[in-house]
């Protein structure tokens, strides 16, 4: 239990430090694009016919050194929360690692120029506090056995998710944001789930582990909640898109380690947990909702806040 909920903390520290700087590298890049179209007379190559960002200018903003460090962070992390996933019951490590919303909330106010309010605050305490309970009552975790049935289900809601969700966050345009966030926590739990039941892993059998549907779910799940937060974060506030993230990647998963894969809570502490459990989503909402006004200005639009532009924000750091 220590070792996972170790594993699962520093995971979250990796997510939480790498979207504020994927967020950094997202709105400088959109920025230079704008510039750019702007000093060729205008044009909107960098976004879509529904307002939101091209695929282009997603791929552009993928090759900025802070979004490069951001993601190598979010692969050790996805590497500790998959190890998370096993060694933990999922209402507990997945819930703890949606608590990088924390970090991208304190470090958004250094390197993004946002400021949190009280409401902010007062939120981002209350998913605190939620852990605290999860972790006291949290029992031993389920031994992750689930017939083949399962495995593809898991490969084909995942499957459904991401796609779909990349459909529809597109039609969104500039108003997608806090749904990019939430499918791909959606992405995200898909590979929680897929983690935990992921057959050839103990003892290590490279031919049952390829032959598996739920590790191309955890492949899925993983890139393309990658790609769907790189949206959010690119046009909305990275509080609120992070935190509707936390929202998808705690609810299912932990409702399917509770109903179908055995995790349990300590004897006669199932109501910590679940009001545990409760006041972190609502939490997460709560930040979602108060973060959602704290956006930066469209990436169109120059910043000229005292603050500056997210990009200058991050060069006097």
């Amino acid at each position: 239990m220590i070792v996972g909920l170790g594993t699962a903390v520093a995971a979250s520290a990796c997510y939480g430090v790498g979207s504020v700087l994927q967020a950094v590298g997202s709105r400088r890049s959109a920025r230079e694009e704008a510039a750019k179209q702007a000093a060729r007379g205008g044009g909107t190559a960098q976004v879509t016919g529904y307002g939101g960002p091209s695929l282009s200018s997603t791929a552009k903003a993928a090759v900025t050194w802070e979004f490069i460090v951001g993601t190598l962070l979010d692969f050790v992390g996805f590497a500790l929360g998959a190890l998370a996933a096993r060694l933990l019951p999922l209402f507990l490590s997945q819930t703890i690692i949606s608590a990088n919303l924390v970090i991208t909330a304190v470090l958004g106010i250094k390197l993004l120029g946002i400021k949190l309010h009280r409401a902010d605050w007062t939120s981002i305490g209350v998913v605190c506090g939620a852990l605290v309970l999860l972790g006291i009552a949290a029992g031993p975790e389920g031994d992750g056995h689930s017939p083949r049935a399962t495995h593809w289900w898991v490969l084909i809601v995942t499957f459904v998710v991401i796609v779909g969700g990349t459909v529809l966050v597109r039609f969104l345009g500039a108003n997608g944001a806090i749904v990019a966030g939430l499918l791909s926590g959606l992405g995200f739990g898909g590979l929680g789930i897929g983690v935990r039941i992921l057959d050839g892993v103990d003892p290590f059998d490279l031919g049952k582990l390829a032959a598996d549907p739920a590790l191309y779910a955890v492949l899925i799940g993983g890139i393309g909640g990658m790609y769907l937060h790189t949206i959010a974060l690119q046009i909305g506030s990275v509080n609120g898109a992070t935190a509707a993230l936390v929202v998808g990647e705690t609810v299912v998963p932990g409702a399917v380690g509770v109903l179908w894969l055995g995790d349990t809570s300590r004897a006669g502490l199932a109501w910590l947990a679940v009001l545990g459990f409760v006041l972190a989503v609502s939490g997460a909402v709560a930040v979602a909702y108060f973060g959602k006004h704290d956006a930066q200005e469209p990436s169109a639009t120059p910043d000229k806040s005292p603050e500056g532009t997210p990009s200058d924000v991050a060069s006097r750091t």
